[in-house]
């Protein structure tokens, strides 16, 4: 089974950099909850959070059943609740008009997560586990910079979407999380990643990601497809390369 090898292969990773235990992020959402499941299936001790900041109760809702699916399932474990409300309040109040940004705030809201996730693992010799998918990684790099992109681990990165989804299956993930639409969690409106993909849902992104891999010429609803999903890519560019160094050869 695919699953127990990337259980094994979170286990493995671990073991070999001396690291004790597993920390991760749960949304209610399919990507974490199936990251999550497979960390508890290593055996080793999981530390599952729950963040909510100024979260959407349908969304905290998944989040919350999925910790206690996993405590009740698994022994090794634990489920905590962090709300961060207060922490994100301060940050936003201390800003001040002249940055005051809906997306930047978005993104620091994963940021300041992220945060908490590294001191959990700091505290228990952990590592933190990654729940981005293939084309949320490498395709549009539809993630935040040093927020829930800044990992140690990622178990799912080469996975599509809809393979997730087998996984999730596989894993016997809550239907409710696996028939809910797909959402980054830091709106307070609730907006759906379709809502800011330009309304491309998860199967055209695969298709356009393998079209644009290809190369292939495109005729009919796949231009504007490509073209789409090419904008969104190059914006976000930034975040899948790695760091410009200056050196000094450059000119």
């Amino acid at each position: 089974m695919i699953t127990k090898n990337i259980s094994n292969w979170i286990r493995d990773y671990a073991i070999e950099n001396s690291r004790e235990s597993l920390v991760v992020g749960i949304s209610g959402g399919i990507d974490s909850s199936v990251v999550s499941t497979l960390c508890a299936m290593t055996g080793m001790p999981v530390y599952a959070l729950t963040m909510p900041i100024r979260q959407i109760d349908s969304q905290n809702d998944l989040s919350l059943k999925q910790g206690e699916w996993l405590v009740n399932k698994f022994k090794n474990v634990s489920h905590s609740i962090v709300p961060m409300d207060g922490v994100f309040n301060s940050f936003q109040d201390s800003i001040g008009k002249p940055f005051d940004d809906e997306l930047a705030f978005a993104n620091s809201k994963s940021r300041l997560r992220m945060v908490l996730l590294h001191q959990i693992s700091g505290s228990k010799k952990g590592i933190v586990v990654g729940t981005g998918n293939k084309v949320e990684d490498f395709g549009v790099g539809f993630y935040t910079k040093y927020g829930d992109g800044g990992v140690d681990i990622s178990p799912i990165a080469d996975f599509y979407k809809s393979e997730v989804y087998d996984l999730a299956k596989e894993l016997d993930v809550l239907q409710e999380i696996i028939d809910a639409p797909p959402t980054d969690g830091l709106w307070e409106d609730g907006r759906t990643d379709q809502d800011q993909l330009g309304g491309l849902t998860y199967d055209q992104m695969e298709r356009a990601m393998t079209l644009d891999q290809m190369g292939a010429i495109v005729t009919g609803p796949d231009i504007e497809l490509l073209e789409t999903y090419r904008n969104i890519r190059q914006q976000n560019l930034h975040k899948m390369i790695p760091i410009p160094i200056y050196t000094k050869e450059s000119k």
